[in-house]
């Protein structure tokens, strides 16, 4: 099937918006691309992105999937939650809330997570929601626990020292200023490899920028406490696991403990030169492995229909 060229700065425009409600009330913005009752990919963004992170991947596969995004709490659409609203349990809630809202009883979709996003997957991985829907997972640059201590943001030997700095980093509460050449230098270092596309760094760029400061600093929190390795291994759906050879947030040796510990692994993939955004920096091999899982995973005949109704409560 031939595909309609866009451009790459041109978001996708969503079928449909969704206001879904979280267990704890929070809400959560979620758009759906593509056709209704074609194959169904769930993808989830990491810290500081939102539903624009996963462009690439949504002009691509809602040609001929259904494609759910959604920003996490704190981010894009969705609302800062409560005090104390910010946890691996609400990441495990959140999604389970949009599994539920967007997909019929026991239709699968491939699940896709980037960074945050994938330690929302781990999160939920004994989650009901997941276990009725999920069919397969793709983990983009991720990990599930040890990310101060291991990151090599801060170009110091490992240590206790470098693991507070890079503590320090996930919560610091300082603006991030405007999107300038010093700025896109800075996430370049921190986040993206040296080979990665001019147009590709301004695109992270703008959209780490534009994350609201609370839920920068909230979820940095987080993401400095973060210990999922028993989730992993609760993780029973055959999981193909990507990583950047020059990730410095998540380094491969995240990606690697991940994908030694998945009940049903199917294999690492690095990428090299590539650094923490994948989903961006290498937009055509996520996509491509995307649509890998969806063809040996998911049947048409088994993948069912969108939910038509909503309920007003749960609408926009």
């Amino acid at each position: 099937m031939s595909r309609p060229t866009q451009k790459a700065d041109t978001p996708p425009v969503p079928v449909r918006e969704l206001s879904v409600v979280s267990a704890d009330g929070a809400r959560v913005h979620v758009e759906l691309h593509g056709p209704e009752g074609a194959p169904a990919v769930v993808l989830s963004h990491g810290w500081t992105c939102n539903t624009r992170f996963w462009d690439a991947q949504v002009r691509d596969l809602a040609v001929d999937h259904r494609v759910v995004v959604y920003d996490q709490r704190g981010h894009g659409g969705s609302p800062a939650a409560g005090p104390g609203g910010y946890s691996t349990r609400a990441l495990a809630d959140d999604l389970e809330a949009v599994l539920k809202v967007t997909l019929e009883p026991g239709r699968k979709a491939v699940l896709g997570g980037h960074s945050m996003g994938g330690m929302t997957i781990m999160a939920a991985a004994g989650r009901d929601a997941v276990r009725e829907h999920g069919a397969a997972v793709l983990l983009c640059s991720t990990g599930s626990s040890r990310l101060t201590a291991e990151s090599l943001v801060i170009p110091l030997r490992a240590g206790a020292l470098r693991t507070r700095m890079t503590a320090a980093v996930l919560g610091a509460r300082a603006p991030l200023g405007p999107v300038n050449a010093v700025s896109r230098s800075i996430l370049k270092y921190a986040t993206m490899g040296r080979g990665s596309a001019p147009e590709r760094v301004e695109a992270c760029a703008r959209i780490v920028h534009a994350c609201p400061r609370g839920a920068r600093v909230a979820w940095g929190h987080v993401l400095a406490e973060l210990d999922l390795e028993a989730r992993v291994r609760e993780l029973r759906l055959p999981t193909a696991v990507i990583a950047g050879t020059e990730d410095r947030l998540t380094p491969p040796l995240h990606a690697r403990a991940v994908e030694a510990a998945l009940p049903h692994s199917l294999g690492l993939t690095e990428l090299e030169g590539m650094g923490h955004m994948t989903p961006v920096e290498a937009p055509e091999a996520v996509t491509a492995k995307l649509r890998e899982l969806v063809v040996t995973y998911v049947t048409v005949e088994g993948a069912g229909s969108t939910a038509a109704a909503v309920s007003e409560e749960e609408v926009a």
